[in-house]
């Protein structure tokens, strides 16, 4: 059976502490605008059983056409190692080594503890930036539960670039509902909404690059139907 052109897709990268009914929503939202969304909470990330579930989230990451990530209080507990950042920390980390078109929000608490320390020193070290903040411990998760949840807002909004006029796909929305997120999804990803034409622009790439490859695929599964023969 002949098949259309693959929908683009877009992978939510995300916790899913506290916010499953929202993670719902914004599900429903874009399958209703005619994605095909990735998403662990809903068990859509394409899966290879060889490979462990790290790997494959972040060949997910890989293989995108869209990457929407959501910030919140809550780090993520998916960790290789104890005190090694989590796989929403990764995946986000490699949304920008691969410059994927990303759209990010973060909660208002992250943006809050962030500016509080930046106004703070210890033993004469300012606590500005990851280095700063190396030397405090958090003794309770009333506001954040790790310290970095900061450091990816600090990523997302790409400090690492030093002048800001430098600095792009870089636009961080903070939040404070389940309201303000679903709006943010509304108005960058509805197909006929006010960014009809990234949207359009990020569809004629992906139809190029799935052109470009077909030959590619098409000698692959001629070559296992051969072995397999």
């Amino acid at each position: 059976m002949a098949k259309g052109p693959r929908r683009v897709s877009i992978m939510v990268s995300s916790t899913v502490y506290q916010i499953e009914p929202m993670l719902d929503q914004i599900f429903a939202m874009l399958t209703a605008f005619g994605y095909d969304v990735w998403m662990s909470h809903k068990g859509t990330i394409p899966l290879n059983p060889d490979l462990n579930n790290f790997e494959n989230c972040l060949i997910a990451v890989e293989r995108c056409d869209i990457f929407f990530g959501i910030i919140t209080t809550a780090y993520g507990t998916g960790v290789e190692q104890k005190g090694e950042q989590s796989i929403t920390h990764r995946e986000l980390l490699k949304a920008i080594e691969l410059d994927k078109p990303r759209f990010m929000v973060c909660h208002k608490n992250v943006y809050s503890a962030r500016a509080l320390l930046n106004t703070l020193s210890s033993g004469g070290k300012s606590l500005k930036g990851a280095e700063g903040r190396s030397v405090l411990t958090l003794d309770s998760k009333s506001v954040l539960h790790d310290l970095k949840c900061i450091d990816m807002l600090e990523a997302a909004n790409r400090e690492d670039v030093k002048e800001l006029a430098d600095r792009t796909n870089n636009w961080t929305q903070p939040f404070d509902s389940e309201a303000d997120v679903l709006r943010f999804v509304t108005t960058q990803f509805d197909p006929e909404g006010n960014n009809v034409e990234l949207l359009r622009r990020i569809q004629e790439t992906k139809e190029v690059a799935d052109h470009a490859s077909a030959p590619a695929v098409a000698k692959a599964l001629t070559a296992e139907k051969g072995q397999a023969s």
